[in-house]
C-alpha cells in the first residue's frame, strides 16, 4: 500500500541544507531517486521548510531512511518531529 510521508524541518533548516543533502544523495553511488519513491516535493522557506513524498510502501521508505538519516545528520538537518506517515486511499495521475 502506498503511503504519504510529510517531513517538517526544524526552524534551523535552510534551502541550502536541503540542496546539499540532495547533492550528497545523488553522488553517493546508490540509485537516486531511490527505489519505491513515486513523488517528492520540497517547499517552504528557510525556517519553515517541508518535504512531502509518496512511497510505494512503508518498507521501501524505511529502507531509504537508513540511507537518508546519516546524511541529514552530516548536513545538520533536524526535523521538528517524527515524519507523519499516512496510508494512501487513492492516487490519480494526470
Amino acid at each position: 500500500m502506498s503511503i504519504v510521508v510529510r517531513f517538517i524541518g526544524a526552524p534551523s533548516v535552510t534551502t541550502e541544507m536541503y540542496d546539499e543533502t540532495l547533492r550528497r544523495l545523488e553522488s553517493d553511488g546508490q540509485p537516486f531517486p531511490p527505489d519505491g519513491l513515486d513523488y517528492h516535493v520540497a517547499f517552504g522557506t528557510d525556517g519553515d521548510f517541508r518535504v512531502s513524498e509518496i512511497w510505494e510502501s512503508r518498507e521501501k521508505f524505511e529502507a531509504f531512511g537508513r540511507r537518508l538519516m546519516p546524511v541529514l545528520a552530516e548536513v545538520g538537518i533536524e526535523l521538528a518531529g517524527e515524519p507523519e506517515i499516512i496510508d494512501v486511499h487513492n492516487i490519480i495521475r494526470g
